[in-house]
């Protein structure tokens, strides 16, 4: 793909490389500090550890990216020698050192170096991306950019003043590569010309609706993107050393030539590698959707001709201090001309390009307030950020079901032309809120469930009565079947059957069928399930006062179990087991006076040495299980065992299972790699210095086919598995996880678990696991009317053949995302059906079949299905396309076919679909605009980019975590909610208006909070209110407030009122209990925040967002031509 064009020797980058000597980590986990723990990456799931603030090498900061200048390495500086990475690597022109020292050609027509206004020296290597070879003259790179336009309205408010960016963007070149002989800075005159915006507006304002920006070419140097100038220091050069050549300061405020910052303002941009962040929806909106040249705007807003990105040759002053969008700059290169006097600065304002949270404020106020009816063929819902009510007319509702398009191409060759993916991300155990109706649960009798008798599939809305009735023609493959004498009722004058409201399978688009004894294991109805709680009892469990909490906790939360609706207890039934190299069970029967305790050391042929009294019923036996949990904590308190095992455990739990005769959980408490001597056993294998290599795939597999063997025969026996980590250091999670991801199960991950501070967040994840809803010994089967067919999955699951998906257990939060293919053609008077059938054993041991029904419509203009599209399920769907794709392949191929694919798909709406225009011109589709900066999201991810503090056992446990989302899920994990909470309204219910996720967008004197899912952030700024700080952290100063709270005090006070309400709403909407991280503004954990604010640089080498829409607008224009 066009992104790589000029290849060289170097390693590929975009992580650290193996042996660049003296590069200090940027403080994430390079060092630690005293009491945290090494190389602690605090985002997902563990504590946050200190997080040093880099020092810069030679007492000179980076400044800010800019998006026409090349934009640093983002944030720490890094001594001289050490490649700052970039997000499409090796192969791709890169700007800083090559990864290899050999000297390669350096395109002609560099210029001498002109020193401009004395910025600060700077010792690091600034990183941008460029990409593709150096256009050949002034000409053609003007040509390359004509102005671009993107035609889709993003009309947001101008930012908040916030926190100054130096606007002095460094030029690609005036970078000084100490000892590096790689890159001559340019004249002073001589940047390259960045993007800006039009002459006609001011620059600090949005263009007016309706008003066209002149369109002129984006610079050659937008970071990461264009092709890099010939005198773009691309590769090394013939040159001497710069050492110490002037760079711009980064600082908040305008910048002053020649300031230097002894320590990374608040300002500087992202100092964090950026982990996925949250994919937010980019959603259709209602109206015309491709109106002329650029897309309507929403609805909304009046229509505009569409924003165009343009240059004018200079990179000067622009609005406020931005980062990411340049400021001032001692001059741009003019290629092969004579330097000249600067022209005025003219800039890219980020508030003309789309914005994700306009978007979704537009989507809320126009579909938010009218019920969502599904009685309709092929409608797009709103989008999953807007709360509306669905009312079921007959198909199934977007929470059971979202697709990728509403619209599907009717033929095979139509789909490949336009590249966008036909899929379904699919929840079928979906909660519904209290005013949505639960699914009917209907009961045929012995007969079971009305079914087509070529293609099996089940009665639905869609079947087609005839013959007054007595026969029905299958909807899904036309073949006509005999209607049952029982299940037998009379047409009305439209040919529909007049008990048709009466039937949910009839009217309804989501039900389920009793399923009859033939649906069962052995033919036999199946037993209530079992959970085992299996405890972890070595050194540091205990030491940690894990092993008490868990044992305190269980005694209430027994009480707990889930339930079918209207019975009085659980039918569930449990047992316990603890481990550190040997297995104890325990004999809890309720006859007994004490419970009893037997030892298996005996680890390589697992076997359970008891029937009787291991699996019993709560109530019965509540005094031996409260004695018990009492004495277990005891009974280890003294140990000295350090080593455990693993595989053994889960055997043991498959064993009471299979002797059981029932299916069931196993939760399991491990703190370990496990190294005792069993089967399963594993070693340390952690490895950074494969990180970019080809090898880099082999850190997210299983080291041995051990765990994929037991994960068949946990599936086997309906033997689901969930996880609760709490390492201190590497454990292996891409292999300890294999077991949970193919049996349908959780993992949870507590890295440095401290009693005091995780607690909390442990206890409220263990109540909402062992409560939530979850169906058991689960088969899954997508059927699909003639034309398509389901031809991948993904989510934690096994596959046995190609069609059925098996799962030990399914819990109400697991989706699993269908991929469909043609293998015939589609009419567009027919259109197409989905239907999910799930069969699984309820919580109370119950056999049932679920049934979800989804009609489509097909087109045979491309138009139509870029107007149905759904951004934010395309994103989920890309996202685990690319996760599952670094099993096998080197990440750097994955991120380049994600961006190929991308920009194939709104080549694609380019040629065939927008009104001719100038070819310089972006022309996004209005309900996929959102594209660009959603998948500049999941580029930057810690799967596919992670920076130096990611460590191998968090990429493999998001990869695992991301795969079973959903698309509320993935929307806010990707591109995360920033919410300012000093603009709450303390009397009002509804949360504070979101904003982007830039620095540029904070302002020092606010109290902003960011959520992702799986953490929430509230970043103080320096200049607060002292009387805010006071009612929010009860203390009297900025100084005082504590980074190690993990809630916030309660305070009898409006704003803490109200910011707890936001905190415990946004907690109740997630599905795991997410970790608080109190972040003040300059703190050294602040480059962790920074890390989320994903439409900025990101230091792993992501790019920002200005500058992946410039480079997607370049693939584009090479698709086209």
């Amino acid at each position: 793909m066009s992104v790589n064009q000029q290849a060289h020797p170097g390693p590929p980058y975009g992580q650290p490389q193996p042996g660049y000597q003296g590069f200090q980590q940027p403080a994430y986990g390079g060092q630690s500090l005293p009491g945290a723990p090494q190389s602690q990456y605090g985002a997902y799931n563990g504590p946050v550890p200190g997080y040093q603030q880099p020092v810069p090498p030679q007492g000179s900061l980076r400044a800010p990216p800019t998006s026409g200048a090349p934009p640093p390495a983002s944030g720490a500086s890094h001594p001289s020698g050490h490649v700052a990475y970039s997000q499409f690597e090796h192969g791709d022109v890169q700007n800083g050192i090559p990864a290899s020292a050999a000297p390669m050609q350096r395109p002609p027509a560099s210029q001498p170096f002109l020193p401009g206004s004395a910025p600060t020296p700077v010792s690091q290597i600034s990183t941008f991306q460029q990409y593709g070879p150096p256009p050949g003259s002034v000409q053609q790179l003007r040509n390359h950019m004509a102005g671009m336009t993107i035609g889709s309205t993003a009309a947001s408010a101008p930012p908040p003043a916030g926190l100054g960016y130096a606007s002095v963007p460094p030029v690609s070149g005036s970078v000084s590569a100490t000892g590096s002989g790689l890159y001559t800075p340019y004249s002073a005159s001589q940047g390259p010309p960045p993007p800006s915006v039009s002459q006609a507006l001011p620059v600090a304002q949005p263009p007016f609706p309706g008003q066209t920006i002149p369109t002129q070419r984006l610079p050659a140097q937008v970071p990461g993107f264009t092709p890099p100038p010939p005198s773009a220091g691309v590769g090394p050069s013939s040159y001497p050393p710069t050492t110490g050549a002037p760079r711009p300061p980064a600082m908040p405020g305008p910048p002053l030539p020649g300031q230097t910052l002894a320590g990374p303002p608040s300002s500087q941009p992202n100092h964090v590698s950026s982990p996925p962040p949250p994919s937010t929806m980019a959603g259709l909106h209602p109206g015309p959707p491709m109106s002329g040249l650029h897309g309507p705007p929403p609805p909304t807003h009046p229509p505009q001709p569409g924003y165009q990105m343009q240059q004018n040759g200079s990179f000067g002053q622009m609005r406020g201090p931005q980062p990411n969008y340049g400021g001032a700059y001692p001059g741009a290169p003019n290629y092969g001309s004579p330097p000249g006097p600067p022209p005025p600065p003219k800039r890219l304002d980020p508030d003309s390009i789309p914005s994700p949270i306009q978007v979704i404020e537009d989507d809320r106020n126009n579909r938010g307030s009218e019920p969502f009816v599904t009685g309709v063929r092929g409608q797009v819902p709103p989008l999953v950020t807007t709360n509306f009510l669905v009312k079921d007319q007959g198909n199934a509702s977007p929470r059971y079901i979202r697709c990728t398009s509403y619209n599907i191409p009717c033929t095979s060759d139509m789909a490949k032309q336009s590249q966008v993916p036909l899929a379904a991300v699919i929840k079928p155990l979906a909660t519904l809120p209290p005013e949505e109706t639960l699914p009917y649960l209907v009961d045929h009798g012995e007969s079971g469930p009305v079914r087509c008798n070529r293609c099996k599939a089940y009665m639905c809305p869609f079947m087609q009565f005839i013959e007054g009735g007595r026969r029905f023609q299958c909807c899904f493959c036309s073949c006509v079947t005999e209607v049952p004498p029982h299940y037998f009722q009379h047409l009305d004058h439209t040919g529909k059957r007049v008990d048709f409201y009466d039937r949910p399978e009839l009217s309804l688009g989501s039900y389920e069928f009793l399923a009859t004894v033939d649906y069962c294991k052995n033919n036999k109805f199946p037993s209530p399930p079992a959970f085992i709680f299996m405890i972890d009892v070595s050194y540091n469990a205990v030491k940690s006062g894990l092993v008490r909490l868990i044992c305190e906790e269980l005694k209430s939360l027994l009480d707990y179990l889930p339930r079918e609706g209207n019975m009085e207890e659980s039918a569930i039934r449990v047992g316990f087991v603890t481990y550190n190299k040997v297995l104890h069970f325990y004999n809890v029967k309720s006859s007994l006076a004490q419970p009893q305790m037997m030892v298996v050391s005996d680890v390589a042929d697992m076997f359970v040495p008891l029937l009787d009294g291991f699996l019993v019923n709560v109530n019965e036996s509540r005094t031996v299980i409260s004695s018990l949990l009492d004495q277990i904590p005891e009974m280890f308190a003294d140990t000295r065992e350090t080593e455990t095992v693993f595989a053994p455990v889960i055997q043991a739990g498959l064993e009471a299972l299979k002797a059981a005769e029932c299916a069931g959980k196993l939760f399991i408490f491990h703190t370990s790699l496990p190294i005792a001597e069993a089967p399963g056993k594993l070693k340390n294998r952690d490895d950074r210095k494969l990180i970019n290599t080809d090898k880099e795939k082999t850190l997210f597999q299983p080291q041995t086919s051990f765990y994929n063997n037991l994960a068949k025969d946990c599936v086997a026996q309906g033997c689901c598995v969930d996880l609760f980590l709490f390492p201190n250091q590497y454990l292996d999670v891409a292999t300890l996880g294999v077991v949970p991801y193919q049996t349908g199960g959780s993992i949870y991950k507590y890295a440095y678990f401290q009693l005091e501070t995780d607690q909390y967040r442990f206890l409220n994840d263990l109540r909402r696991d062992v409560q939530k809803e979850v169906g058991f010994d689960a088969v899954m089967r997508v059927r699909t009317s003639t034309g398509i067919r389901a031809t991948d999955f993904f989510g934690a699951f096994y596959m046995s053949n190609t069609t059925d998906v098996e799962m030990a257990g399914l819990d109400c939060d697991k989706t699993i995302t269908v991929e469909f293919k043609h293998d015939d053609k589609l009419s567009e008077d027919s259109g197409a059906l989905l239907q999910c059938a799930l069969l699984y054993t309820s919580c109370a041991g119950q056999r049932r079949l679920r049934i979800h029904n989804l009609s489509l419509n097909c087109c045979t203009q491309l138009a139509d299905l870029y107007r149905n599209c759904e951004t934010d399920t395309l994103i989920n769907y890309l996202a685990k396309y690319a996760y599952r794709g670094v099993l096998s392949s080197p990440v750097k191929t994955v991120r380049d076919a994600l961006i190929n694919q991308c920009a194939q798909i709104l080549a694609c709406y380019r040629k065939n679909c927008a009104s001719p225009s100038s070819a310089g011109q972006l022309i996004l589709p209005e309900c996929m605009k959102l594209l660009p900066v959603y998948l500049n999201c999941v580029l930057k991810s810690d799967v596919l980019q992670p920076g130096p503090e990611v460590t191998t056992d968090d990429r493999a446990y998001i990869r695992q975590l991301v795969t079973s989302m959903d698309v509320a899920e993935t929307n806010v994990f990707f591109y995360p909610r920033l919410l300012p909470l000093t603009k709450a309204d303390v009397d009002s219910d509804s949360l504070p208006a979101a904003i982007r996720n830039s620095e540029e967008r904070l302002s020092k004197g606010d109290i902003y909070l960011l959520e992702n899912g799986l953490n929430i952030f509230v970043w103080v700024g320096v200049n607060v209110q002292q009387s805010l700080i006071q009612n929010l952290f009860g203390v009297s100063s900025f100084s005082q407030i504590s980074n190690a709270l993990s809630t916030l005090p309660v305070l009898e006070n409006p704003f803490s009122k109200k910011v707890r309400s936001v905190v415990d709403m946004l907690q109740g909407q997630r599905s795991r209990y997410m970790k608080l991280i109190i972040v003040k503004q300059e703190d050294k954990l602040e480059m962790l925040f920074k890390h989320f604010l994903v439409e900025d640089k990101s230091l792993s080498g992501g790019a920002s967002y200005v500058d992946f829409l410039c480079h997607m607008h370049k693939e584009i224009r090479q698709l086209l031509s």
